[in-house]
């Protein structure tokens, strides 16, 4: 009989593999006009306003890199392009904006073309001063948060070559301009004209209360291991990938946790470097999100990496103690190996936590590389299989991640060269639309796709070494071309692009994309992050937009900044709001996650049609780090809520639209 089985092993192999290619065959229905899905949407780009004398600045279009990666130096320069939007002003509007413009390596501070005047102030570019720095470092994201719970808006600037700097809010600033004073978030013992630090290669972030202490804690994802990348007289020390599947030679992730303000209000943090499994914590990290899977306030996390597993992390944390285990996908004989979380192959580029079938409950988003004739990986929609918090947390615990690859049944699976991606309902109809960048080197100089199918199937034993890697230089073209991606739902239930017809489809690769109510209205703007390019900015002018509800949820601010301030934001909390119709969504105050786009602390639920009252489910942790949860009856329409003990509407210090 073995014999016998052996024997047919081959053909056995075949009927599954013809077996499973009917099976996608299948899911491959038609999908609506996209035409007709746009006639529901009107964005208007408008101009954003940049530093005085910004347009005299030099700029380029490539990096200084060590001598090493000379030859694929455009490949090296292909990230570093961020947005975020948020309340910078404090007026409890979401109309301020941090950004990293690589044209000129700046991070600048401005507001949103939608800002009042009463929120505008004078662009500036944000100078880490004396914190050193030199030409060897370039930032490489911004991510707005309250780290000292003082109730102002601080900024979190990472880097390749150095380690991240803070820049904490300061309240006497005069007029609506936000001001900051920089500070390490690990003390590298600068003498003031050179740096002694690590040299982090950071690409991504991920910020919320891990432990459940009641303050903000973070993840950092670093790309190449601790290296002079942009050190043109750099050391022959640098090396890529070990795999193009399975590469575990990166310095992957650092978690922080909070341990105390010292006496003159700056956080400490102190890493934890037990947190991740040491056998999935050295990828090479593009993207990392949180979402709280489990309903107990302790948010899991999503590590999106390049060239190999992406990893869903089970929090198990306690107030002190970060700590994470990991959770694999089980696989089905119609399961390619790459549709299992937690096995896949392919290029991990952003990540979001959105409930995409409104069922009070996360499922998750993820970017690929999905070009079609060129490497024609998928995007992932992770969709949650359980049926309740509790049968999640027991999946967690015992090792499994129980969800399903849902992206082609849902028209998501390709875009292009995808890089951050998230979801948002931009015409408050009930329900997500799905934005993604896109677009990696581009060049007029000729395509260079086959030099890089190519080093696909370069064996893995030389792959490390960059003199390896075939030529991607100024003037090459990979995916140069691809515009990001606005998807919408047509009527049959699956997701079509519909940038074309909106007029976002800019042929300028793009990296981060950042979602926020820019004018208080209830209305979701966007704006994204362009690589050697401006940045844009999307006023959603969309007719016939239905109601939503929006809260702006705050905790006590726990220190006087010296200007007024409506409080901190309550990181972890979490929403399911349940319409009179049996709708039933669920969505959280994101503290930042993604690539390179961050958005705003608003949680943001279309309601369609609805007029009257939801029943909003508000669960938090009160800034001593005890758990509570609240059910309110609340109106269509924007809400600020201080959480304590309980959750109170407070209009002191929020600025009507």
């Amino acid at each position: 009989m073995k014999a016998r089985m052996k024997a047919l092993a081959p053909t056995i192999g075949a009927v599954a593999l013809l077996a499973s290619a009917f099976l996608v065959a299948q899911a491959q229905v038609a999908t609506d006009d996209p035409a007709d899905v746009a006639r529901d949407y009107k964005l208007e780009s408008m101009a954003i306003a940049m530093p005085p004398g910004y347009d005299q600045v030099p700029t380029k279009t490539v990096r200084e890199v060590n001598p090493d990666y000379q030859n694929i130096r455009s490949w090296i320069s292909s990230v570093g392009a961020s947005i975020a939007i948020n309340d910078l002003v404090g007026h409890g509007r979401s109309d301020g904006m941090c950004l990293v413009d690589t044209r000129t390596d700046s991070v600048i501070v401005t507001y949103t073309p939608t800002a009042p005047q009463a929120d505008r102030f004078t662009p500036f570019a944000l100078r880490p001063d004396p914190i050193t720095m030199d030409p060897t470092m370039a930032p490489m994201g911004c991510a707005p948060g309250d780290f000292n719970g003082d109730g102002g808006m601080d900024l979190l600037v990472y880097y390749w070559g150095r380690t991240p700097i803070m820049f904490l809010h300061r309240g006497e600033a005069a007029g609506p301009a936000p001001a900051y004073t920089p500070v390490e978030v690990i003390p590298s013992g600068d003498n003031g004209d050179q740096y002694h630090g690590e040299r982090w290669n950071t690409n991504a972030v991920s910020i919320a209360d891990f432990d459940g202490d009641g303050h903000p804690d973070i993840v950092f994802g670093n790309y190449f291991p601790n290296s002079g990348v942009l050190d043109p007289n750099g050391h022959p020390d640098v090396v890529m990938n070990d795999s193009m599947s399975n590469a575990k030679n990166a310095a992957g992730e650092r978690v922080f946790r909070w341990i105390g303000n010292d006496p003159s209000g700056r956080p400490r943090y102190a890493e934890q470097k037990d947190a991740i499994p040491v056998g999935v914590s050295t990828g090479w990290t593009l993207a990392i999100g949180a979402g709280d899977l489990t309903s107990d306030l302790l948010p899991e996390l999503y590590v999106g990496n390049d060239f190999g597993h992406d990893h869903l992390l089970y929090n198990q944390s306690t107030p002190g103690a970060i700590r994470f285990t990991t959770a694999t996908g089980n696989r089905t004989w119609t399961d390619p190996k790459s549709f299992v979380l937690g096995n896949d192959s392919f290029k991990g580029m952003g990540v979001d936590f959105a409930d995409m079938y409104n069922r009070g409950k996360f499922d998750m988003l993820v970017s690929n590389i999905t070009t079609a004739w060129g490497i024609q990986e998928s995007n992932f929609v992770w969709r949650n299989d359980t049926s309740a918090p509790d049968a999640m947390r027991n999946e967690l615990a015992a090792g499994h991640a129980p969800f399903s690859q849902q992206a082609q049944q849902l028209g998501l699976a390709w875009t292009g060269w995808g890089w951050d991606m998230k979801a948002a309902d931009l015409r408050n109809s009930g329900t997500l639309n799905v934005l993604q960048t896109a677009g990696f080197v581009k060049g007029d100089g000729g395509n260079r796709w086959p030099w890089l199918q190519e080093l696909a199937t370069t064996n893995d034993v030389i792959l490390h070494d960059p003199g390896m890697w075939p030529r991607v230089i100024p003037g090459d073209d990979i995916a140069g071309g691809h515009p990001m991606a606005l998807y919408a739902k047509g009527g049959d239930g699956k997701y079509v692009d519909i940038t074309a017809q909106a007029g976002t489809d800019a042929a300028i690769p793009t990296r981060g994309v950042a979602i926020g109510d820019t004018t208080g209205t209830g209305v979701l703007d966007f704006a994204v992050a362009r690589q050697w390019g401006p940045p844009a900015f999307f006023a959603n002018q969309s007719p016939g937009l239905g109601n939503s509800l929006e809260l702006r949820l705050y905790r006590p601010a726990q220190s006087a900044t010296g200007k007024a301030t409506v409080g901190q934001p309550a990181y972890n909390a979490a929403v399911t709001v349940r319409t009179a119709d049996g709708r039933t969504t669920r969505s959280q105050l994101d503290g930042g996650s993604g690539h390179s786009g961050k958005r705003s602390f608003d949680v943001h639920f279309g309601l369609g049609d609805a007029r009257t009252p939801v029943s909003a489910d508000i669960e938090w942790l009160d800034t001593a780090g005890v758990p509570h949860h609240q059910t309110l009856q609340l109106a269509p329409g924007t809400h600020a809520l201080m959480l304590t003990d309980k959750a109170t509407e407070i209009t002191e210090g929020i600025t009507a639209p």
